[in-house]
């Protein structure tokens, strides 16, 4: 089974605006079509770090990419 593709900076922003203007996860993951583990995680992460950039991950990169 294949990975499923990362958010965009965009929507990610999208995420962090709605969560500064009060919105509840919930509602947010509804507005957005994002479930709402997803949108939980973007917030913990931007509360914890700042930022919403995608960061290094540890490993190695696969050998072949899937297409």
């Amino acid at each position: 089974m294949g990975r499923s593709q990362e958010l965009s900076e965009f929507k990610r922003g999208t995420v962090i605006g709605w969560h500064l203007s009060n919105e509840s996860i919930r509602e947010i993951s509804l507005l957005l079509n994002i479930h709402w583990s997803t949108v939980s995680g973007i917030i913990t992460k931007w509360k914890q770090l700042g930022t919403t950039a995608t960061q290094p991950q540890s490993g190695r990169p696969p050998k072949m990419a899937e297409s």
